[in-house]
């Protein structure tokens, strides 16, 4: 398995709900992704600039495929990457990690 966090942090408030809302769009496409295990997108509620991407990928390769795919090239580059700073962290679960 191959487990990635995101921390996607928007700072401009007009740009909250577009990017939330691209993100919720995203969910279906990762899903019907090669080797996507699970997909999910959290934004705080105490701070609504501020989401959280988990994902787990079958391998780091079908990860690495992910970037090639629909979600990236026609919804994250385009619509939410020129209006965030991010985060990204290959993870292990704490369990697993011992």
């Amino acid at each position: 398995m191959f487990d990635l966090i995101v921390i996607v942090r928007v700072s401009e408030s007009a740009s909250i709900a577009p990017v939330a809302d691209a993100l919720a769009r995203m969910r279906p496409l990762c899903l019907d992704e090669d080797g996507c295990v699970s997909w999910e997108a959290y934004q705080s509620q105490d701070d609504p600039g501020r989401f959280v991407l988990v994902e787990r990928w079958a391998s780091r390769a079908h990860w690495e495929t992910h970037d090639s795919g629909d979600a990236i090239q026609k919804i994250y580059l385009p619509e939410i990457m020129p209006h965030i700073e991010r985060e990204v962290h290959p993870s292990t679960p704490v369990s697993s990690a011992q």
